[in-house]
């Protein structure tokens, strides 16, 4: 089977950052489904591995967090899925990757995909689709539904992550949703995903919320540059409010500026239920079917911006290097080895 893989950690201006290599086929397990990777999707966290992340001595790890494709077999205890359907899913982080010809993937994980959306389309959502919705309904705590007269703050909005988030919290909630951008294509593709309204965060972004007249604001999902913006989020948030983040960093957070507000933070990281085989792990393959019952419905839409073509070593370092630009919008995709 074909992949495209990695042996050690490399910028991508080193020859051999990426390889295409000849691996054995994956075999299922009891509860996987074996799935024809029809197309993928890359995100940071793509990035943040190939750049920083030993590969154990001998082996080669096989990137990819997102992708859509065709179930070639299941597992003797998956139920509901058969060969011939198609399926999405962001796959588990300690697990070879989608950058393959074929991957093995927990069922519990997958759903079928959208039927309105071809492989590409549906490739963009997963990963992102996940993380918001973790985000807004079991780390921030908004009810389907609820948060009226409150203020939702997206940081960094345009990217993969806000895209998706900015559509669930205005299409299922009652948020009033203020996003951030900085660049005049950015600010209107997060109006164009429908934000209330969109600030500028180059600056101290309770000044820029201040200025709009939009302060204070009860929740918060930072997604980019926490730390940078850390003190202004802190002020701008009203007593009792919420920040929740994804973002990584080599600084610490101090927490003792949430004390006075009774602030409260956390954490989102996609990969915890797969990491950890939480109990509720099958809500990640439940939530993505209401995300592709949404989508279908017409309520959600894709956030592909950029497709690169084909899944090549040339193709993917490309896409690579438009993530890690941190300039895009939306969510980048390939077809298919």
């Amino acid at each position: 089977m074909k992949a495209i893989a990695q042996r050690r950690p490399l910028p991508l201006n080193v020859p051999d950052s990426l390889e295409l290599v000849e691996l054995p086929e994956p075999t299922p397990g009891p509860h996987d489904l074996l799935v024809q990777v029809q197309a993928v999707s890359v995100n940071p966290v793509d990035v943040k591995v190939r750049a920083g992340m030993p590969v154990p001595e001998g082996q080669v790890r096989v990137l990819g967090w997102d992708a859509a494709g065709t179930v070639l077999a299941v597992g003797s205890e998956v139920r509901g899925f058969e060969a011939g359907d198609r399926v999405w899913y962001a796959g588990a982080i300690d697990r070879q990757g989608s950058n393959a010809e074929r991957q093995v993937v927990d069922a519990r994980i997958v759903s079928h995909m959208p039927r309105t959306l071809d492989f590409a389309q549906a490739a963009a959502l997963p990963l992102t689709a996940i993380t918001a919705w973790e985000l807004l309904f079991d780390r921030l705590g908004v009810a389907p539904g609820g948060g009226e007269g409150q203020r939702l703050l997206v940081v960094g909005a345009a990217g993969g992550v806000g895209s998706i988030l900015v559509q669930l919290a205005r299409r299922f909630t009652q948020l009033e949703v203020i996003g951030t951008a900085s660049r005049l294509d950015t600010q209107a593709w997060v109006k164009e995903m429908g934000a209330h309204h969109v600030v500028d965060h180059s600056g101290p972004l309770d000044q820029a919320l201040a200025s709009a007249g939009l302060g204070p604001v009860h929740l918060v999902a930072s997604l980019t540059q926490t730390t940078q913006h850390y003190t202004a989020l802190v002020n701008a948030l009203a007593p009792q409010g919420k920040l929740a983040l994804i973002d990584d960093s080599n600084e610490p957070i101090d927490v003792r500026p949430l004390k006075a507000k009774s602030l409260s933070l956390h954490w989102e990281m996609m990969f915890t239920r797969s990491r950890f085989q939480t109990a509720d792990m099958a809500r990640q393959g439940e939530l993505l079917a209401e995300v592709a019952k949404a989508v279908d419905a017409g309520t959600l839409r894709t956030t592909m911006t950029r497709h690169f073509g084909k899944l090549g070593v040339a193709t993917l370092v490309e896409a690579h290097a438009h993530v890690e630009s941190g300039r895009a919008i939306g969510k980048v995709v390939l077809d298919g080895l």
